[in-house]
């Protein structure tokens, strides 16, 4: 690899709404890679909570003085998207078994179609392992606190 060549991976997701939990993945994600471009996948088929400009102002507002982060949408195939950028490192975070189960049946599909993509799975830190975005999206819909659940600085 040149001196010049930077390590960029791929952080895809629906992010509705990027949680602490995913701060930590990025983070972490970040100590292995120079950027990490977070995609927020849009599905045409699912109505999210936030709308994408929501998601993205959000996600922006969460890595605000973090280097190596960009943030952009997309709405074909993760693989494909990281072609496109010439990426080729998908980075996916995970609470518990069944979290892992789902994205390492993803990695093998992705590995059969893209075997020059590979995907790097972070576990959750402890601390972060009981927040989820559908967490988040419930405590909203019933005026709870959600502060110590999404990133210091994010207003939803």
């Amino acid at each position: 690899m040149s001196g010049n060549m930077k390590r960029k991976a791929m952080f895809p997701g629906s992010f509705d709404p990027f949680t602490a939990g995913h701060l930590n993945i990025l983070k972490r994600a970040l100590t292995m890679f120079d950027e990490v471009v977070v995609a927020v996948g849009v599905n045409i088929d699912k109505r999210g909570f936030f709308p994408n400009e929501k998601r993205i102002e959000i996600i922006r507002q969460a890595t605000a003085g973090l280097d190596g982060v960009s943030v952009i949408q997309y709405d074909n195939l993760t693989i494909d998207k990281c072609r496109e950028l010439g990426i080729h490192h998908i980075v996916r975070g995970v609470r518990n078994m069944i979290d892992f189960e789902t994205e390492r049946s993803i990695a093998d599909a992705n590995r059969k179609l893209a075997p020059d993509i590979e995907t790097i799975i972070i576990p959750t830190a402890q601390e972060f392992a009981h927040i989820s975005s559908t967490a988040v999206r419930d405590l909203l819909k019933h005026g709870g606190d959600t502060s110590l659940f999404v990133p210091d600085g994010v207003e939803l």
